[in-house]
């Protein structure tokens, strides 16, 4: 089953002749982004003035509807089976040849190992084939950077990247300079809302039985009543930027086996309070987010790390599409002077758009632009944790100095060959 979709139809086609820096002419150099870091197939052509030129994706969210999640082979499989029809399609709709691209960017890390091969192999062909430089490309930089194609955005902003896979604040200094704040100790929240969506069996819900676990989460909140169950929220002991959902989800899930007792149905039978739980595991998610960036807005006001005055939230991941959370960030980026940026939500979930984007960030930067492309790899885990420093915030955020940070949390998501 083909979910293809390309610039030249459907919810792409607006991006046909978007340009993140209007009134300049199509640039020369052009980038081919290919993306197979979790489910989906994405390839596209973008060129150093931001314009999308074609894309195509492959979407493989029908198949894993069925299975009940993401199984890696069955996900390495469709990609096999795709991939060259995605970048064609791609570049037809581009209406440039291979030949025409300055470079070929690729997700390398970090994702799921058998998808992250599928992509770079594929992508290894061309480059030898076409004798074309190769940008391997971490896929949460790729999120952070989205903004910047939709937004003439400068560096530095705050970014906020909330997905199925991961869950990380972090300042973006520059397009491989970042210092990261804070990340989830355990599973991401839009992993922890798929586990609640598949243990309140949502599949059976007469509303949700189409959608993926995360939106039947939000659609049923949009009605049910937040204050029938109430949560103890996460890390609260910690003064850090640090997220846990693992432990929410176990009170979750144990909420939800009271209700079940109580109404005298079995697991797997839908629950008459549903949509009261849905709405109540929504806001615990969204408060613990909440707070957590909040911390991180304080710290980095306090330290001079981003300007007093109109400093820039970015939210970015497939969680960021979530309106009730959405919403709760804006109120909040309000009333801390911080404008409050989202790239739109079919850029916040995985595409060849933002690849071929950071791609040509790289490119204008002269950042990891690869000629040769012996012994680079694939990297299935999110490895940017500094094993050299212990807790970031100390006792307090007053007590950590700017330089320290500096020195001690400065990461890059260049991916090194070896």
């Amino acid at each position: 089953m083909s979910v293809l979709q390309s610039v030249k139809h459907g919810r792409a086609a607006w991006l046909r002749n978007s340009c993140a820096y209007s009134g300049k002419q199509r640039f020369r150099r052009l980038v081919l982004g290919v993306e197979t870091s979790c489910d989906d197939t994405g390839a596209a052509v973008v060129d150093e003035a931001g314009c999308v030129l074609g894309e195509a994706l492959h979407c493989q969210k029908e198949v894993h509807l069925q299975t009940g999640g993401i199984i890696p082979v069955v996900a390495q499989q469709l990609h096999r089976e795709n991939i060259d029809q995605v970048v064609q399609e791609a570049l037809r709709a581009s209406g440039v040849s291979v030949a025409e691209l300055a470079a070929v960017a690729t997700t390398v890390k970090p994702g799921l190992a058998l998808s992250l091969g599928v992509g770079l192999q594929y992508s290894l062909s061309l480059v030898s084939r076409y004798q074309k430089p190769f940008i391997p490309i971490h896929h949460m930089e790729a999120h952070a950077l989205t903004i910047r194609l939709t937004h003439h955005l400068e560096f530095p902003f705050l970014v906020l990247l909330i997905s199925g896979g991961h869950c990380l604040l972090a300042v973006a200094q520059g397009v491989s300079d970042f210092l990261l704040l804070g990340q989830s100790m355990d599973i991401a929240p839009g992993d922890m809302l798929d586990k609640v969506a598949r243990r309140l069996s949502l599949r059976k819900h007469p509303e949700c039985h189409s959608m993926a676990g995360g939106k039947a989460i939000e659609h049923l909140a949009q009605t049910g009543n937040q204050e029938l169950l109430t949560f103890p929220l996460p890390m609260q002991q910690y003064r850090n930027c640090n997220f846990s959902f693992s432990g929410l989800q176990n009170l979750v899930n144990n909420a939800i086996a009271q209700k079940e007792k109580e109404e005298g149905i079995q697991e797997g039978e839908i629950l008459s309070c549903v949509k009261d739980v849905a709405a109540a595991v929504q806001h615990a998610v969204t408060v613990h987010i909440i707070q957590k960036t909040y911390r991180a807005m304080l710290f980095c006001i306090k330290n001079s790390i981003l300007p007093s005055k109109n400093a820039t939230l970015v939210v970015s991941g497939g969680v960021a599409s979530n309106q009730y959370i959405r919403k709760g960030l804006q109120n909040l980026a309000d009333a801390n002077d911080f404008g409050l940026l989202c790239p739109p939500p079919r850029l916040c979930t995985d595409n060849g758009v933002m690849i071929a984007w950071n791609g040509i960030e790289r490119l204008r930067a002269g950042l990891g632009v690869l000629h040769s492309t012996a012994g680079i790899r694939y990297e299935p885990s999110f490895a940017i944790r500094d094993p050299n420093c212990t807790a970031l915030f100390g006792k307090t955020v007053e007590a950590v100095r700017p330089s320290s940070l500096a020195a001690r949390r400065r990461i890059s998501f260049s991916p090194i060959p070896r």
